[in-house]
C-alpha cells in the first residue's frame, strides 16, 4: 500500500522539480539564466530579433556617479501553426523572460490580414504574420525614473513605424510600434 502512495509522490515531485519557466526545444529545454548561444545551439535560429538597451545610474546624488549600460536581446520563435510562438529576453547575454505568444504561421509573411493588424501584437507576431515592413522609420524618447534617491534608470522608449503596401488597390498601412508592440495602425492613400 505504501509504495502506491509513494509513486505518485516521486513522480509529483520529479515534475514539481523541473522550471515553471522553461522552453522545449526538441527533447531540451531552456530555462532563465541560460547563455544566448546556448539557447542559439538547442533551438536554433530566431526568426526575428530586436536590440535596445537601458542605462542604470547608481550614485546620481553622490560623489561618484556610476552608469551601466545593459544590453537587451528578444528573440521570436515560430513552431508552426498548431504550437504557440515563443519570445526570448535577454539581459547582457542571460534569459531573463520568456513570454508565450500567440498561435504561429506554416511560412512567414504569408498570413497577414490588413485589417487584423491589433493593438498589442508583438513585432515578432506582425513579422511573423505579414512578413518584413517594405520601410522602417524609428525614433526614441529617453524616459528617467527615479526608483530612489541617488538612483535612476534611463530607458530609450522605441517608437518606430513600419510601413506595409498591400498591393495595387489596398491602402498602405503604417503600423506605429511602442517598445516592440503595435500601438496604431493608420491606413495611407496610395
Amino acid at each position: 500500500m505504501h509504495r502506491l502512495i509513494l509513486l505518485p509522490l516521486a513522480l509529483l515531485a520529479l515534475f514539481a522539480s523541473a522550471p515553471a519557466a522553461a522552453m522545449r526545444c526538441g527533447n531540451r529545454l531552456v530555462t532563465d539564466g541560460a547563455q544566448d548561444f546556448q539557447v542559439r545551439e538547442r533551438c536554433g535560429d530566431p526568426f526575428w530579433t530586436d536590440r535596445y538597451t537601458d542605462v542604470v545610474v547608481i550614485g546620481r546624488d553622490g560623489p561618484v556617479e556610476r552608469q551601466r549600460e545593459v544590453q537587451y536581446d528578444v528573440w521570436y520563435y515560430n513552431f508552426g501553426p498548431r504550437q504557440l510562438m515563443r519570445r526570448l529576453v535577454f539581459r547582457d547575454g542571460l534569459l531573463a523572460q520568456e513570454d508565450t505568444l500567440g498561435y504561429g504561421v506554416d511560412r512567414i509573411g504569408e498570413d497577414c490580414d490588413p485589417n487584423r493588424l491589433l493593438g498589442g501584437l508583438s513585432a515578432g507576431e506582425l513579422v511573423a504574420r505579414c512578413g518584413e515592413p517594405a520601410s522602417r522609420r524609428s525614433r526614441n524618447d529617453t524616459i528617467v525614473r527615479r526608483a530612489a534617491p541617488g538612483i535612476e534608470r534611463w530607458r530609450d522608449e522605441r517608437r518606430e513605424d513600419w510601413v506595409y503596401d498591400f498591393g495595387d488597390r489596398r491602402y498602405v498601412r503604417v503600423v506605429r510600434l511602442v517598445d516592440g508592440r503595435v500601438d496604431a495602425v493608420d491606413s495611407l492613400a496610395r
